[in-house]
This record gives C-alpha cells, structure tokens and sequence, in this order.
C-alpha cells in the first residue's frame, strides 16, 4: 500500500486525490494517466481512490467539475459591475488571465483535455456557458449608453473564445499575462464604449480620449 497520511477528513483526502488527478492528467493527457499513477501521486493505495471514485472517467469528472466551478468563483470574486466600463473589462480580462497562470494545470484539464474528449463535452459545454453568460451579464452592466442594436451574447462567445485561445498559449509559456491582457483588452474595448456619439462622454467619464491606448 502507498504510504501517506492516515485518517485524513473524507473532505480532505477527495481535494488530495483530485489535486494529484489534475497534475497527471495535464502532464500526461486522459488517456496516457492511469489509477495507478494518480494514486501513486496522492501517496494512496489504487483500492482507496477507486473506493472513492470507481473509474478513471468518474475521477476526471470530478476534476472537471471542481476546476470549472474554481475558475468561475474565481473571476467573480474579482469583479465589481460599479467600475468604470474600461475598468471593467481590465480587471475582467486580468483577473481570468492572473486565474491561468497560476493554474496552469487546472486550465489544461479544463480546456485541451476536456474539450478532446466527447465524454466530456456535455460538462465542458456547461461550463463554457456558464462564463459566456457571466461575461454577457458584466457587459450589460458595464456598457454605457449602448446601441440598441447591441448584441450582448454574441460579444461574450466572442471574448470568451479568443480568452480561450489566449489562455491556452498562455498555459504553455507561450505569451505572459500582461501581454495576453493587453492584446485582449485593445481587441474588445470598443464594445463597452457604447455609440459613436457618445464617445467622448464616455471617454472623460474614464479619464481617457478616443486615442488612447488602454494603459
């Protein structure tokens, strides 16, 4: 039996279990992790984590279901539909992006495992909804003086799949998050700008000119 700490809360031992999943599944892909080596990782015996989950499938729902819930409570957290629309959609942008850099293998499970799997698809495209109508409702929110032929929803598909691509380059070293955050922010900052009539309102209401870069 693997050695490991005894008589750990049921609680804390699912967190230390599913810890040591989203590791290997991320460095080694669904198909290439085994019980074994999850379990070996979480100091485990494999009878105890197919006790608590019965497959390898089960296990990486979970794992899903945890990351995902994660990530969305974690932007959340972070936003305030009070700030200015430019504001808004920095700290948005900023904070799902700080959200990937710091876990890199939950953003790898979540996106290029999940997404790669049709058994999965189902609860990845929950989830993606699910922050497509967050971001939807912060645009709303945030947007002053909109067209009224804006559509909201579309915007949010749109910054939530090149927050996506964004984030999947950022997950492997590709870019840093001030750069990613920038490039974002300078490609979506005319949808909270509202009409071109009321750009300069809106504009010295923030502290900024048409002109300027976001910064």
């Amino acid at each position: 039996m693997a050695g490991g700490t005894k008589r750990l809360p049921r609680a804390v031992r699912e967190q230390q279990m599913l810890d040591a999943a989203v590791e290997m599944f991320s460095a080694n892909g669904y198909h290439e992790t085994s019980m074994d080596t999850i379990a070996a990782k979480a100091q485990i015996s494999k009878p105890m984590l197919y006790l608590y989950y019965g497959s390898k499938e089960e296990l990486f729902g979970a794992c899903l279901n945890r990351e995902l819930a994660r990530f969305i409570d974690a932007v959340r957290a972070d936003i305030r539909p009070d700030q200015s629309p430019k504001d808004l959609l920095r700290n948005t942008i900023s904070s799902f992006l700080r959200y990937i850099d710091a876990n890199r293998a939950s953003w790898i499970v979540m996106y290029t495992q999940a997404t790669s799997s049709t058994a999965f698809a189902h609860t990845v495209r929950e989830g993606r909804e699910r922050i497509i109508e967050l971001v939807a409702a912060l645009l709303r929110e945030g947007t002053r003086n909109p067209h009224p032929d804006t559509d909201f929803d579309t915007m949010a598909v749109a910054l939530v799949g090149a927050g996506e691509a964004v984030a999947t380059r950022l997950s492997t070293g590709e870019t840093d998050v001030e750069e990613a955050a920038e490039l974002m922010i300078n490609l979506f900052w005319h949808g909270l700008r509202g009409t071109p009539g009321e750009t300069d309102t809106t504009d010295a209401d923030i502290g900024m000119t048409a002109t300027r870069r976001p910064g």
